[in-house]
């Protein structure tokens, strides 16, 4: 029997977000809570690294796209399916213009409880301090703040959200099936996936995201190449789709490159096999969730300090399970090449991915989220 309702609203629905919301849905509604999933579009260069998934149950909901200054506002109709809840949970971004009047009505109205859930802090672009004061207001209004990382709940609390209301999700991806499709992998198949992309063993590397600005790509390339000058067959593996996906497809159809176009890979066994396969991870640019995939593949990852990371950065410690690079892109194919000789170096990253790995998993996110819904929801009867 049902008691509660729950509308949570993601931006849009990643495939790499689908086994969460199963888990959250499954774990959330022995409790006798009904959980709705709206989700818009994505806009922009989201939409262009194609990687959508599809939920049963899911709905779709109508979006209109306005750009003022520069900048894209959304508006999406929750109406009666937010009416009919007792919590809605809604990305914590201005963008979102249909977040403001449902804030003031469950204000003024006694609707329903409205959670935000986010980064906390803004990582993607540097912004004015009217910017600051206005997601510092629009943060502490609601009821309970989802951080995504540590970083993001002292955010919330520092914007005046009570640290009791403040769940820490640790943001993940599906790592059970990452692991499990790792383990299953044959020598025979790891042989036939390097002979088939030319790759040496202990000379590899591999990239996976969004092919666009904030990762880097001509950065990434670049490093590539010198890599390879300094490190004869070295090769990098290149999965994802984005804006930039011209630039990848040249650089590996010229003669001699060092650089191998996989186009998107998303399912738990092909990004296996790139992590058995492959003995670094390269990210010059901006690192998010493949943080959570490089510890679980026991991968460590290479990057820089500058890139407009996602929280999930603070996952990586640099000499412990990551190295974070300072230079350009010679410095940067300098550390890739010495790491992929020093191969005692290179184990202890390894084991430092392993043991850290540990502590983030799609699992336990979704306990965590579903935790924070019920007391929300305590709270609000």
């Amino acid at each position: 029997m049902t008691s509660s309702r729950v509308l949570v609203v993601p931006p849009y629905l990643p495939e790499y977000r689908v086994r969460f919301f199963e888990r959250l849905t499954a774990r959330i509604q022995d409790r006798g809570v009904e959980v709705t999933v709206a989700h818009g579009s994505p806009t922009g260069s989201l939409a262009q690294r194609h990687d959508t998934g599809a939920l049963p149950g899911a709905l779709a909901l109508p979006q209109r796209v306005f750009r003022v200054g520069g900048r894209t506002l959304l508006w999406r109709d929750l109406g009666a399916l937010a009416r009919r809840c007792d919590a809605v949970v809604l990305e914590q971004a201005l963008r979102n213009l249909e977040a403001f009047p449902l804030m003031v009505r469950s204000r003024l109205h006694g609707g329903p409880a409205i959670c935000l859930w986010g980064h906390g802090g803004t990582y993607t672009h540097r912004q004015s301090a009217a910017e600051r004061a206005v997601k510092d207001a629009f943060t502490r209004r609601a009821d309970w703040f989802f951080a995504y990382t540590e970083g993001g709940s002292r955010y919330a609390t520092r914007a005046g959200v009570p640290a009791e209301r403040v769940t820490v999700v640790r943001n993940s991806t599906d790592t059970a099936a990452l692991q499990t499709a790792l383990a299953q992998i044959t020598p025979q198949q790891l042989r036939d996936f390097r002979a088939r992309h030319g790759l040496t063993t202990g000379r590899s590397a591999f990239f996976i995201g969004g092919l666009d600005a904030p990762k880097r790509i001509p950065f990434l390339l670049a490093a590539a190449e010198l890599t390879a000058r300094r490190l004869p067959g070295f090769r990098l593996l290149v999965a994802g789709d984005g804006a930039h996906r011209r630039l990848v497809e040249d650089a590996a159809a010229r003669p001699s490159s060092s650089v191998v176009f996989l186009g998107p890979v998303q399912d738990a066994g092909r990004k296996a096999l790139l992590g058995a396969a492959c003995d670094v991870l390269l990210m010059p640019g901006a690192v998010g969730l493949v943080a959570v995939d490089a510890l679980a593949l026991s991968t460590p990852v290479i990057t820089t300090p500058d890139a407009a990371h996602g929280p999930e950065f603070e996952y990586l410690e640099d000499g412990r399970n990551a190295c974070v690079v300072t230079g350009d892109e010679s410095k940067f194919a300098d550390t890739t090449a010495a790491l992929l000789i020093e191969r005692t170096r290179l184990e202890a990253l390894r084991r430092g991915c392993q043991e850290d790995a540990v502590h983030y998993s799609g699992e336990a996110m979704s306990a965590r989220f579903a935790e924070g819904l019920l007391a929300v929801l305590a709270m609000a009867r």
